[in-house]
């Protein structure tokens, strides 16, 4: 699809930002940012200015301006990583496309640029197919359609509500995986987008995402937290939590869930080992939380992702917040995250973009 033919106003890019200086970063990206409006969330435990090269249309957030929206006194928590949702509250964008600051573009097999920019646009612009697998992977992208076989009466879709994007080089493994291949290094490029199929869930992942904030904004949200966890990927798992809910939430909405390109090329950093022993209590967490999600299911009165994560937040505190503090804890954050979304929007122009 031709970016052309998406309005700069309806994008927002959100980045968290770990590191201080982002200039190389920024300038990697210039080719595929510049045209957009960018949401920089500083991490609140990162001390001092960011240095941002000149040429990007951007605002930065920083702790001060968290405090004003949300108050002192909150159980979200936007440390490390999860302050990127703090850029998906205060934007009023249709899309957000979100890429971790670790990360830089990818090439494909050929040796060209990808822009990962226009690849996530065209994922959440062209409809899902959750219903019925097509064996060619996504029958809208040029040159592909369906195949023999595949229902007439499903061939129109669905609205696309999440795109997910691969890495190249560092692999996002949990920290056990990557402890054990410690060489190894992602260099499959496939060149393949498909949809997630309705009642599948998947591990997704917050380092190279979109979606569509009018559709699934309220439902992507920091959630659960490990005790003692760390800012590196391999040190939390509340970006999986929050993709177990949200994609739970799109197949009770009927919306879809497309994986596969866009790529982007993730750097090398931290210490598996030394990780390992942050997530351990995730790595064994997923093992219970996954028959929930798998069964968990919500009312038909649920008709919007605000109202699906409030009755997701009733399941965990009735279904798992007896078994451990921690759902529990997840449980009242859900709660308030819708609360907050809501007075944010309601307050917004107290702040700005």
């Amino acid at each position: 699809m031709a970016l052309e033919h998406i309005d700069n106003s309806e994008v927002d890019i959100v980045i968290a930002a770990l590191q201080s200086d982002l200039t190389s970063f920024l300038n990697a990206w210039r080719p595929l940012f510049s045209r957009f409006h960018l949401i920089i969330v500083q991490d609140p435990d990162l001390k001092g200015e960011l240095k941002i090269p000149q040429g990007f249309d951007h605002r930065v957030y920083t702790k001060s301006d968290i405090d004003q929206v949300i108050g002192p006194t909150t159980s979200i928590v936007f440390s490390g990583y999860s302050c990127r949702y703090f850029g998906y509250l205060v934007s009023r964008k249709k899309y957000i496309i979100s890429v971790d600051d670790d990360c830089l573009p990818a090439k494909d097999n050929d040796g060209n640029l990808t822009n990962a920019v226009s690849q996530h646009l065209a994922n959440l612009t062209t409809p899902a197919t959750p219903f019925f697998f097509n064996t060619l992977y996504d029958p809208f992208r040029e040159g592909a359609d369906f195949v023999r076989g595949y229902p007439f009466s499903l061939r129109s879709g669905v609205d696309c509500a999440l795109s997910c994007g691969l890495w190249l080089n560092l692999a996002d493994y949990d920290a056990p995986t990557q402890a054990l291949k410690p060489e190894h290094r992602n260099s499959h490029y496939v060149d393949a987008v498909m949809t997630v199929p309705a009642g599948t869930l998947m591990p997704i992942s917050g380092i190279n995402i979109a979606f569509n904030r009018a559709l699934v904004g309220p439902a992507l949200f920091p959630g659960l937290k490990l005790t003692g966890e760390g800012k590196l990927r391999w040190e939390t798992i509340e970006d999986i939590w929050c993709g177990m809910c949200v994609k739970v939430i799109c197949d009770h909405l009927s919306i879809g869930v497309k994986t596969g390109l866009p790529y982007v090329f993730r750097s090398d950093k931290g210490n598996p080992i030394e990780s390992l022993k942050k997530e351990w209590e995730g790595v064994k967490k997923m093992e219970e939380i996954i028959p929930f999600f798998q069964s968990v299911r919500l009312p038909r009165t649920a008709t919007t992702a605000e109202d699906c994560l409030l009755e997701m937040a009733k399941s965990v505190k009735d279904r798992l917040g007896g078994t451990d503090p921690l759902f529990a804890r997840a449980a009242e954050a859900m709660v308030e995250w819708v609360k907050i979304w809501k007075a944010a929007g309601a307050s917004h122009s107290t702040l700005g973009v």
